[in-house]
Formats: C-alpha cells, structure tokens, sequence
C-alpha cells in the first residue's frame, strides 16, 4: 500500500494559511499589490468629510478588516527584493524613456525630431580582469598574451581560456594584489558626482561648439536626459543616458536650426574628457595623508543616436527604452555581491559574494577609518562597493515623472474600485478626506508566501497575455 506524500513544512503553513476565516479578504488585498514579496501593513483609518457641514459621507478603519490591517506594496525597484514590484517599476520607466523620445503622457509627438543619442560612460581600468570576448558569433580567448608575463607577485598576466557570458570569473581580477581596490571602491564612491559636474559641464562645452556663450545658449538650448546605473561585472558602476537637446522651453519648443545630432555627439565626448574630481590627500587637505586621487571618466565612451525605427548607425527609441528599463530594476547583487546593508565588519567573511567583491566590501570599511574619507558614507555603502547615487534619475524637463505615473494608476484603481461598489469620487471642492496610518509591520507571515507568489505569477501570465493580444490586433 502506497503512503501519502508528506508536505514540506512551507507546503502545511500555506494550506492552514488558507483554512482561516481572514484568508479571502487577505488574498484580494494581496492581488491588489500585484502579488508583492514584501507588503507593508498598515493600522489607521481614514474618514472622508463634507466641508461645508462636517458630516461623514465615509469611513475606513482597518479595525472592521477581517485581518486587522491593510496591504500596501512596498515598491521596492530592486527584482532581487520584490519582483512583482520591480516588474511595475520597469513598466514604469520604460514609459518614462520612451514618452521622451516619440512623444505620449504629455509630452508632444514633435520630440522624436529632437537630436538625442544613447551615451554609455564607463569606468577607467583599475586592473585586469578576466573577461567575455565575442566577435562574429565566436567567443575569443579572454587575455591572450605570446609571451606568457608574470605579475610582480608571480601570477600570470594574461589569459587563454574562452570565457562564456556567465562564467564566475568574468570580472575577477587576474591578479588580486595588482588590482587597485582602493581606486576602483573611490570611483564608484564619486561615480554620482562625476555625472553632476558632467551635466554642469556639457552647457559650456556646448556654448564653445556654437560660438556663443553659455548665458545666450541658455536663451536657445536646454540640455534633457535620463539616465540609469549598471554595475559591470568588475564591480564597477557605468551610466547609460538618453541625452536630448530641446529648445528653450523643453521638449514642446524645437532647437534651433543648426543643432544636430553631430554636434551633441561632440559636446558629450569633449565634456567627458575634461571632467576631473580631486580625492583624498594632498596640498589642499592638510589634515589628509598621501596622494590624492584623481576620478574620470574610462576611455571607453559609446555614443549613438536614437532614430523612431532601426538604422544601421544608430539604435531604436523602442530599444533604449527597454533597455534602461531592465538595468533600473537591477543593484549591485548583479555584481557579486548582496543587496542589503552590511552593519559589522565580522559580517564580511560569512557573505555569499565574490571574493573580488569581498575585498572591496573590506575596502569600503578600512577607508572609512581614514580621516581624509570621513565625508564619504562608504560603511554605509559597502554592499554596493561604495556606489551611493541613484540609480535612475532624470532632468526636470526629459518627460513625465515616475510620481506621476504612480498617482495615474492609483486615481485609475481607485476609480474601477468605486465602480465596483457602486460609489462616486468624492468631489474635492466639497468634501476633505482625513488619513492616519501607521506601520505594523512588512513581509509575509507565516505560509503566506507561497499564495503571494502564486498571485504574481498569475498577474504576470495575465499581463502578458494581454499584450500579445493588443499586438496581434495591432
């Protein structure tokens, strides 16, 4: 006679999850945040007035819920955290870059005629690391080298082995005591501040290629961008940017006659290559020892222009958009290491990363000891190798904002559930609306996982089905 088989301990707590008389309610409030990983819980209540009498034309409390709380999705952007999450964040970005660049949401169909290129900086060598080369559909050998040289500490300094795409040790140095730990953890600690002054920089070097001054350009031009951070796999961070150049009045004015795609390729490559940050000692930090650091730019500078369709000598706005969409939900985890805070030093020899990536992590704790780098939260930001920008920002005027995107989708769900119930909005002019929440608490309790991940995966299935139906009848 055969036996039943067991249930996982998971498999039990998500069946006696769902025996509960609060499980149905729990569940709809689950698929209302799309199926999110890590959901925040909210106490509170919130009371909706008419201004005039200040009677109560509605209330909620989450004390009347069966659960004794509401769900909200925590809009983690990162897929390793929350891909549900992340999955909307992409959605959401991806809408952002590509309104700049063929119009919608606001922004008119006339921007797609603007000159704009795709820019991707990276970061300078630090030393050599093993690496995936391809051409013509062959993967090369990594370092190839007919002499066979040996490093001062006796290691090998090149490489014959052919390298696939995710093989462990692309971007591991080939020899760990002649990589520069110290210069490669700095650069991603000034990554942020070189695209600052690069921004800054550009209206001037673009004043010089027109002939005028940049008080004047300022009356002709303005400079429109978005742009998204990738760590690379050496652990180093690099920016792809859609760059526009509008008129003065952003991406509804023109720029005038003569402003081309030519001219912003060349303003781009010329800013790049002069932009410098001072780090660390030397004659202008008496308190500081040693000799300062300077930080720029790699060599390795891609520049193409964006057409509304493929072009030999360039790349699609439907592509750019996809993929900068797909890098702003990625972290530092892509590089080997995790993606959450280190608090203590006797953390690090325990992580699950690379060691390439343990040994700037150590690094990121020894020099915030050192006097000369006491402004630089680099403790803070070890677990991204020193990186502490954003990783996705946008100038004011490139397109829609992401805060106004949440609030369409939020005023849309708000809305379909009001039909639902049979319900109107309430009018502003004539009602106020009272909110106080607090937190309770984040994340699944106790078998709830397993039903939040099925609903994200149905949502998902859901999603995709529908696209390739507007597709089909498109």
């Amino acid at each position: 006679m055969n036996e039943a088989p067991s249930l996982s301990p998971d498999m039990l707590a998500a069946f006696q999850r769902a025996t509960m008389p609060d499980f149905a309610r729990w569940q709809r409030m689950v698929y209302a945040t799309g199926g999110c990983a890590q959901p925040i819980r909210l106490h509170g209540e919130r009371i909706t007035l008419d201004r005039g009498t200040g009677e109560i034309l509605d209330i909620y409390r989450t004390a009347d819920e069966p659960t004794g709380f509401l769900l909200t999705a925590c809009g983690n952007r990162r897929a390793s955290r929350c891909p549900a999450c992340s999955a909307v964040y992409k959605d959401d970005t991806y809408h952002l870059i590509i309104s700049g660049l063929r119009g919608g949401k606001g922004v008119p169909e006339e921007v797609s005629e603007h000159p704009r290129v795709f820019a991707t900086f990276t970061a300078p060598s630090f030393g050599a690391v093993h690496a995936h080369r391809q051409a013509g559909g062959q993967t090369l050998p990594c370092r190839p080298r007919r002499d066979r040289p040996i490093c001062e500490h006796g290691r090998p300094e090149g490489c014959g082995l052919r390298h696939d795409r995710d093989d462990p040790q692309v971007g591991q140095p080939l020899c760990v005591d002649c990589y520069d730990y110290i210069g490669a953890v700095l650069w991603n600690a000034h990554a942020g501040a070189l695209w600052r002054e690069f921004t800054k920089t550009m209206p001037s070097v673009l004043a010089r290629l027109v002939g005028t001054t940049r008080t004047e350009l300022r009356r002709r031009l303005r400079l429109s961008y978005a742009k998204v951070a990738e760590y690379q796999a050496r652990g180093l961070v690099h920016f792809h940017a859609v760059i526009r150049l509008d008129g003065p009045d952003g991406p509804t004015d023109r720029p005038p006659d003569g402003i081309t795609v030519e001219l912003l390729d060349r303003a781009i490559r010329q800013t790049a290559e002069q932009i410098t940050i001072r780090v660390g000692g030397g004659p202008h930090d008496e308190q500081a020892d040693g000799p300062p650091l300077t930080v720029r730019w790699g060599d390795q500078l891609d520049v193409r222009p964006v057409y509304v369709s493929a072009e030999l000598d360039g790349v699609s706005d439907q592509r750019v958009a996809a993929y900068v969409a797909k890098y702003a939900t990625k972290g530092a985890e892509s590089a080997g290491t995790v993606d959450r805070p280190i608090r203590q030093a006797w953390e690090i020899a325990g992580l699950h990363v690379t060691e390439h990536a343990r040994r700037m992590i150590y690094t990121c704790f020894s020099l915030a000891q050192l006097p000369q780098y006491k402004g630089l939260p680099l403790r803070q930001w070890a677990h991204m190798l020193g990186y502490r920008g954003h990783f996705s920002t946008k100038s004011r005027h490139y397109s829609i904002t992401l805060g106004d995107l949440r609030q369409a989708r939020a005023d849309y769900r708000a809305e379909q559930a009001r039909l639902l119930h049979g319900l109107r909005a309430p009018d502003p002019d004539t009602t106020l609306t009272i909110a106080e929440w607090q937190y309770a608490g984040s994340g699944h309790r106790n078998g709830e996982a397993f039903w939040a991940q099925l609903a994200h995966q149905r949502i998902t299935t859901a999603r995709r089905i529908a696209r390739q139906r507007e597709e089909n009848a498109a």
